[in-house]
């Protein structure tokens, strides 16, 4: 894939706001192209907030002492399935911190037992696990895998992620894709020691993985992390790089996240009029949703689970979008089997 449409020099002029006006008009325009008004919504159960990593910007770190921990049980989780089939919602994102407790075979058994129940696509966004439980989960039926690298600054990343290495991240993401999982990935906008031509230069690098899923969210501090004092991202710039995103990745699917709506559902309505075409509302029971803080307020909000997707539901009418009961399946990869 070319994705020299714009050159790093342009990109980083467009990140500064030299032409909002085209930006945004250009990327509504491909995206009306490609997806028309629809808009996918996953429904994300985050089952637990335990994780054996240290990561300098997330508030479930290891370290993070303040924080009650929960695992749920596997019959909350086919609850949570249950609800998602219920409000017709085809992508069901099973989400935890790296959490070693869920053995291959109990992932097995969970996406076994959603699929054979219901007609759902399941998406895993559990971290770095082992290639045999990678392949095996793909194999038993997972479809979709999320990975972020969140930065593709070595030296930064491996700062913010003590004991890790960026060249691991990026090759456990390609695994992801020759297995055949459509596979997600993206970035953090905002990072403390992040600049403008950081930010540009990792537009360029995630649009190089030709990825089916690829995402953006403004940096949030928690107060319980080691960043937890610096400002945090801009949401106008962080609708920028969505816009920049959607350009140089046509029939991706970018989601406008629960991060930009930290500062305003009329952020996340910007993201969908700035091109994304997914939202991913939060499915996780209410005794435990709270305490999935990957950074203040992650799913702050409806207190009733229905009340938050017909609440999703109606910011994505209001931006001038159509909620869509597909699975959503990646046009991306569809474009690149007609080519």
């Amino acid at each position: 894939m070319n994705v020299q449409k714009l050159s790093q020099k342009e990109i980083t002029d467009l990140l500064q706001g030299k032409d909002d006006k085209w930006l945004f008009e250009e990327a509504s325009k491909i995206k009306g192209n490609i997806f028309g008004k629809d808009v996918y919504i996953r429904g994300v159960v985050e089952f637990s907030n335990f994780c054996k990593e240290d990561c300098f910007y997330c508030g479930l770190r290891r370290s993070n002492g303040c924080l009650v921990r929960y695992r749920l049980a596997p019959l909350d989780i086919m609850r949570c399935a249950e609800v998602a089939d219920s409000l017709k919602i085809k992508t069901l994102v099973l989400q935890s911190g790296e959490d070693y407790f869920y053995s291959k075979e109990q992932i097995a058994g969970l996406i076994q037992r959603v699929k054979s129940r219901y007609d759902i696509v399941v998406t895993l966004s559990i971290g770095e696990r082992r290639n045999d439980e990678l392949k095996f989960w793909f194999d038993v039926g997972a479809e979709r895998y999320l990975l972020k690298v969140e930065t593709f600054d070595e030296k930064l990343y491996e700062q913010l992620r003590p004991g890790k290495r960026l060249s691991d991240r990026i090759g456990k993401v390609m695994y992801l894709k020759e297995l055949g999982y459509e596979t997600g990935s993206g970035i953090i906008v905002g990072l403390p020691g992040q600049t403008v031509d950081s930010i540009s230069r990792d537009i360029i690098k995630l649009s190089e993985l030709n990825l089916e899923m690829i995402a953006c969210g403004p940096f949030i501090p928690h107060p319980e992390t080691p960043l937890g004092g610096y400002p945090p991202g801009d949401p106008l710039t962080t609708i920028r790089v969505v816009a920049i995103l959607r350009i140089l990745n046509p029939s991706a699917n970018i989601p406008s996240t629960s991060a930009l709506s930290s500062f305003g559902e009329e952020w996340r309505r910007a993201g969908l009029k700035a091109g994304a075409n997914v939202v991913m509302p939060s499915l996780t029971p209410e005794k435990v949703k709270d305490l999935y803080s990957i950074y203040p307020g992650k799913n702050s909000g409806y207190d009733e689970i229905f009340d938050a997707v017909e609440g999703i539901k109606r910011l994505i009418r209001e931006a001038g979008f159509i909620p869509s009961e597909s699975k959503g399946y990646s046009k991306r990869r569809l474009d690149e089997k007609c080519s």
